[in-house]
């Protein structure tokens, strides 16, 4: 029974997520489109 409810509490904890990883998460993919945009923007300029 012991077992059980420890899993039961793991997979609880699992499932939530920290606003601290939603957070970091967030600036990740904000810092890879601005990563994937400048380089663009540098090839189109280089083009012109």
């Amino acid at each position: 029974m012991k077992k059980e409810k420890q899993e039961k509490i793991k997979n609880k904890e699992q499932k939530r997520f920290d606003k601290g990883q939603i957070f970091v998460k967030i600036m990740a993919g904000i810092l890879a489109m601005l990563m994937i945009l400048s380089v663009s923007a540098t090839l189109i300029y280089s083009l012109i």
